[in-house]
């Protein structure tokens, strides 16, 4: 019978000092008259005892709790960006324009950002074992349709199942962490979880390239289907179960509490043209700007998007621990993220006048940004207490994903009013595209850096 290690109460392990104790009583053990040597107190094997066994239960929490939410999102990750590995394919079978794929793409955030606030009840109310185990059921059935698709409309279908099948990927492993982890460990396993399931990223690249030459688009779809039904399978059989968690109470009055506070909709505009703008390109114009405009043959591009894929990876851990330091320094989240986003411009800029730079270069920035929600999430913890923490996250998710499908649609429809030479889009397509944009998040900077005119109303709903 399997153990209920979500059970096991957190008391905290044996002081380092007691343990010492411990084994120097145990090493110096007397040896009495008749040559025997006395056991140490029955309270030192006790001390040693309750080590022993707890470092072995947070090894089955990693095993049991950790490592499969992190698979979750994992496929999460690999999902969002794939389209720009299979994009060729899809255009030579299905004869997509620019639009199509912007569409295709793109309506993958769509019912992702539909679905966040209703899992988030749902979380709430259910835990994360039952709700992520059925969510990701629909990715399984939107890969597998994906991979029998004979039209543009089924492949849209099966897209949008794609996107709602990992809504709550990331939504709920942090609520898993919460549940089963000490709470001085949360921030650490939250950086590791969202390094690692950035290797997802990484996977759509190279790996899947391999994939797709050896059994094509569909062949891999059918993999990520598998995949995904064995992933839901595994997290509702290997995750333990825990009592029943406490509903949410005010919910709804505390997204009201979020969107009602004008410091929120200072961030939320720069957070999300951003933060969306990075998801948008590295999950499908990053690619199409290095095969129509730079004229990349196949491995450069897959070079140049594993690149981008590796710094979205490791930029999390990165940015947390920026955060940590500059707070000792008295420099606010708020200003790094000003400052992120002034260089997250430049690398923009960089890129639409092409600057004689490597291309990874700049788009190693683009990708890099994709992961400023670090940022954003420590600005929002600074205006809201802890018990709205997580709907005030919520809420600005709902931007970041709703940005992310704007950008990536509407970049397509603009790219589309060109004519294309020879199967590729002429580079003043992308450079229009991409300026708008740029605009649209300069515009949302200077609201973000104009002084915040407080009112008293404000202040209250900040502390409420």
């Amino acid at each position: 019978m399997a153990i209920d290690v979500g059970e096991v109460p957190r008391r905290p392990a044996a002081p380092e000092k007691e343990r010492r104790k411990c084994r120097t009583k145990s090493d110096t053990d007397a040896t009495n008259v008749a040559g025997e040597t006395e056991r140490p107190p029955s309270s030192c094997d006790a001390v040693l005892r309750r080590g022993a066994v707890r470092a072995t239960l947070q090894w089955l929490l990693i095993l049991r709790v950790f490592l499969p939410f992190v698979a979750a999102y994992f496929l999460s990750f690999l999902f969002r960006t794939i389209n720009a590995t299979i994009a060729e394919p899809l255009i030579s079978e299905f004869g997509l324009g620019a639009d199509d794929l912007g569409l295709l793409t793109s309506v993958y955030f769509l019912t992702f950002a539909a679905a966040q606030i209703p899992i988030g009840v749902l979380l709430d109310r259910y835990g994360p074992r039952h709700i992520q185990s059925v969510v990701l059921l629909a990715a399984a059935v939107g890969a597998a349709l994906f991979a029998a698709s004979d039209s543009f409309w089924f492949l849209l279908v099966g897209r949008a199942l794609i996107g709602l099948g990992v809504a709550a990927a990331l939504t709920a492993g942090l609520k898993a962490i919460i549940l089963w982890f000490p709470s001085e460990r949360i921030p650490l396993l939250n950086g590791v979880m969202i390094m690692l399931a950035g290797l997802g990223a990484v996977t759509a690249t190279m790996p899947a390239e391999y994939l797709l030459v050896s059994i094509g688009w569909r062949g891999l779809f059918e993999i990520l289907a598998i995949a995904s039904a064995g992933c839901a399978l595994a997290i509702f059989l290997v995750v333990p179960k825990v009592s029943s968690p406490p509903a949410s109470v005010g919910r709804t009055t505390g997204l009201k509490t979020v969107y009602m506070d004008p410091r929120f909709w200072r961030l939320a505009p720069l957070s999300a043209s951003c933060v969306g703008t990075a998801w948008a390109l590295q999950g499908l114009w990053a690619a199409r700007w290095f095969s129509d405009v730079e004229s990349l043959d196949r491995p450069e591009l897959l070079w140049n998007l594993f690149v981008m894929a590796l710094a979205s990876s490791v930029s999390a851990l990165i940015l947390g621990v920026i955060v940590q330091k500059v707070r000792k320094l008295d420099i606010s989240p708020r200003a790094l993220l000003g400052f992120v986003a002034m260089v997250f411009f430049l690398a923009q800029l960089a890129v639409i006048l092409r600057v004689p730079l490597p291309s990874c270069l700049p788009w190693g920035v683009v990708a890099a940004v994709s992961t400023a929600t670090v940022l954003s999430y420590a600005v929002l913890a600074d205006f809201f207490p802890k018990e709205l923490a997580g709907r005030a996250n919520a809420a600005l998710n709902v931007f970041h994903i709703g940005c992310a499908f704007l950008t990536q649609y509407v970049t397509g429809l603009v790219i589309q009013h060109w004519i294309p030479q020879q199967g590729h889009y002429p580079e003043v397509a992308y450079q229009t595209a991409f300026a708008i944009n740029l605009a649209v998040q300069v515009l949302a900077w200077f609201w973000f850096v104009v002084p915040i005119p407080l009112t008293r109303k404000g202040a209250t709903c900040a502390t409420s």
